[in-house]
């Protein structure tokens, strides 16, 4: 029902999108900016970060699509205008210059910046790139990726994907790309991800559909115990696929709310899996809990732990960190009834039944645990509801990484 395809966000019909270093990162190998557009005027969604210190262009971004719409995203890397007295000024005039070289207005424009915190981001360097980045501008993947690694700052990897589905007979694209390595313990929103789609859509419903994704994707997140400043989610639906206005709930909003969350569901992976320093990607299934609450948190208090994520990094099978986290979540369960595995490529094994430690075999623990991807199974047994978290390793480099961040 849903196919992956290439193109990243220029997949879906009419849009276009460019990156290009134009000075504000001191390594002139780094992309620091980037632009998408759409060839006509999209219906908008977003959510942002719910920390109560924002980023100047989340404020800006807000304002803009209050409307409901939007038709280009712009997004710099490198510095995150975030605390500086003249930061609105700044992001509205990133707005101004996208709408000098397109034929975008300029309240049209979603802007987003990521990077240093409390830093003043010169306009210049932006203002001087800006005519190459418009011209630049282009529809297939080479320039999609080029967008995807404008937005990047710690990451070691792009972040995209496209997938293609079908609305009425129609055939309609939705693509993402994000960024997001350090700094990410979302509530409703996340890093920076910035999504396209031809699909048609209302407004209304492309947030309804956004809202409740984010609360089972985005927000079961957990990279440090961090809240970033400038976290937003974004959405631009054109409609140039052709397939009949989605303005309700039915048969194709419930595909359309799949396929996002199909292209969701790959990004988190892919964000939990680059954390800063990380080596292993960490994925926490709880089953068998009496409510979402609670199923939500145990597994986000277990991604959360860093003694389990240090156990994790030394795949040292260490059940009882589970628990532990499982026991100061302030979820309702039975401690007597839970039962955690570890599994990877290499096999499954159980390693606690009804809250108690069961025999296993250390040295198969340790090959199931030296994978990169790692499942952490819990079923409390007290119920029917389940949830999933993502998170990574606890390692060195995360400190070495983050002493020096700002210089």
């Amino acid at each position: 029902m849903f196919k992956i395809i290439d193109g990243g966000v220029c997949a879906p019909k009419g849009f276009s999108a460019n990156g290009i270093h134009c000075g504000i990162r001191k390594n002139r190998t780094k992309r620091d900016i980037a632009l998408i557009v759409s060839d006509v005027p999209a219906a908008a969604a977003a959510t942002y970060t719910t920390n109560l210190v924002k980023g100047a262009p989340l404020t800006v971004t807000k304002n803009n699509i209050a409307n409901g719409y939007a038709q280009a995203v712009i997004c710099n890397s490198g510095n995150a205008n975030t605390c500086n007295a003249n930061g609105i000024e700044i992001a509205e005039a990133m707005c101004k210059l996208v709408s000098e070289h397109t034929d975008v207005k300029a309240e049209d424009v979603i802007v987003a910046s990521t990077g240093v915190i409390g830093q003043p981001l010169d306009l210049e360097p932006i203002a001087n790139g800006m005519k190459e980045l418009a011209a630049g501008l282009g529809k297939d993947s080479e320039h999609a990726d080029y967008a995807s690694e404008a937005i990047l700052t710690t990451d070691l990897v792009k972040k995209e994907i496209a997938v293609s589905f079908t609305l009425g007979g129609k055939e309609c694209k939705i693509a993402g790309i994000a960024k997001g390595s350090g700094m990410i313990h979302p509530n409703m929103a996340t890093m920076l991800v910035f999504i396209t789609t031809d699909a048609a859509i209302s407004p209304e419903m492309l947030q309804k559909a956004l809202s409740t994704d984010i609360k089972n994707t985005f927000n079961m997140i957990s990279i440090d115990g961090d809240t970033s400043t400038n976290d937003m989610v974004s959405v631009m639906a054109n409609g140039l696929a052709g397939n009949t206005m989605i303005e309700s709930e039915g048969e194709d909003f419930e595909i359309f709310a799949k396929a996002l969350n199909t292209v969701t569901i790959h990004l988190c992976k892919m964000i939990a899996g680059d954390g800063e320093g990380a080596t292993k990607l960490l994925e926490c299934a709880v089953s068998g809990a009496k409510d979402e609450k609670c199923a939500k948190t145990v597994a986000k208090s277990v991604i959360c732990s860093s003694l389990l994520k240090a156990a994790m990094f030394g795949a040292d099978a260490n059940w009882g960190r589970v628990l532990c986290a499982i026991g100061y979540s302030g979820a309702d369960v039975d401690v007597n009834k839970i039962d955690v595995s570890f599994s990877s490529k290499e096999g499954t094994i159980a390693v606690c039944k009804n809250g108690a430690g069961v025999d296993f075999s250390e040295e198969i623990a340790k090959k199931i645990l030296l994978e990169k991807e790692i499942n952490i199974i819990i079923n409390l047994n007290d119920g029917d509801v389940s949830a999933t978290a993502w998170g990574c390793d606890l390692t060195y480099d995360y400190v070495k990484i983050n002493g020096d961040y700002r210089t």
